[in-house]
This record gives structure tokens, sequence and C-alpha cells, in this order.
């Protein structure tokens, strides 16, 4: 196993910014009216396909889709689950250090891309009114149990959820609430890093 990342891979002092705030319905100018469905990278994020075959009409989650294909993921994340899925966007793979998703690309770093991108995924379909309902049932701060076996904190404060992980990185959801046929997906701007070793 490689200690891939640096301590703080996510900061905003990389360039991760806070997003603007929303609420739960609401749309950011990356989403189409509620009556259609939010539009993604520039493609509409139809509640009828996968996680996967949504993901991949997305232009701003091309690098998501190709470290989910190189992970064998694609069958997972294309199953029934349901998934909630935190997706960086490709702007949050290039806060990355330098080299550090090349190194995770390659087969030999398999087993920690998986347990990279396995980090951001929650078994079962939490919509951004759940994730309000456990912050605000947890005095503030909800902590999941993501796909890896490692937890994610969540915070929900001036109507913007942030994701921290176990070394204190900080991730926002840009976009919620993106239904899939086999659970939601919402666009974060940071990737996050589990405890790798």
């Amino acid at each position: 196993m490689i200690d891939c990342c640096p301590p703080r891979v996510a900061t905003r002092a990389r360039g991760s910014r806070r997003p603007r705030a929303h609420t739960a319905g609401s749309s950011r100018s990356t989403a189409a009216p509620a009556s259609a469905a939010p539009v993604v990278g520039g493609a509409p994020m139809l509640p009828t396909k996968t996680i996967v075959e949504n993901a991949s009409a997305a232009s701003n989650l091309t690098t998501l889709v190709s470290a989910v294909k190189a992970a064998g993921l694609v069958a997972t994340l294309s199953g029934p689950g349901p998934f909630t899925v935190f997706a960086p966007t490709n702007d949050a793979f290039g806060r990355l250090a330098p080299g550090t998703l090349d190194t995770l690309l390659k087969p030999a770093n398999k087993a920690t891309l998986t347990k990279v991108l396995t980090y951001h995924v929650i078994a079962g379909k939490l919509t951004l009114a759940d994730l309000q309902a456990k912050v605000q049932a947890g005095g503030g701060t909800a902590t999941l149990t993501t796909v890896a076996g490692q937890p994610l904190t969540v915070t929900y404060a001036n109507n913007v959820v942030t994701l921290t992980d176990p070394a204190g990185n900080k991730s926002y959801v840009e976009t919620p609430d993106v239904l899939q046929s086999n659970g939601v997906v919402h666009v974060v701007n940071g990737v996050l890093v589990p405890k790798l070793q």
C-alpha cells in the first residue's frame, strides 16, 4: 500500500472553495428547474438511469468515471443499491497533490484507489433532507459509515453541507439530490481520503 496522499489533500487552501448556500429543493446554476432532471456537467441526470450511466454523461465527472473503471467498481455502482455517492468533480481531483491521481490509477494501486472511492459511498439513499435530519439529531454533527468501513463526518451550517475526513480535510456539497435509479448523488468539490494504513 502506498502513502499517496499528503495530510491535507482536499483543503480549501489548494483551491477548494465553499459553494454558495443551498437548501433542499433549491437549484443552482448547474441545475434545471425542479420539474426537469437536474443538469450536471451539461447533461441531464435522468432518475431512470444508474449512477454510472448518469456520471458517464457528465463532462465534469470524467475523472471520477475513469477512477471507478480503474477500481473495478462499475458493476457495483450499476447494481440495485441504493447508494449515496459524494461525487468529486474533475476540479476536485485536480486539487490533489501533483502526481497523486496518476499514482492512484496505476493497476498496482487498485486496492488503495478502491478504498478512496468507496470512502465517498454510503450504503442506502440519503437525500439532503436526510443529511440535515441526521445532523440535527446529532446536535450539529452526524457520522456516517462509508462503504470503505470508515467514518465520514457531516455538518450543516449556513445552508452548506460540509464533509470531513479523518485527517480533517473538508469537501462541500455543490449540487445535492441528483436522484438516480439506484440511489442519489451529491456532487462535491473536494476528494476525501480515508486512513490508508
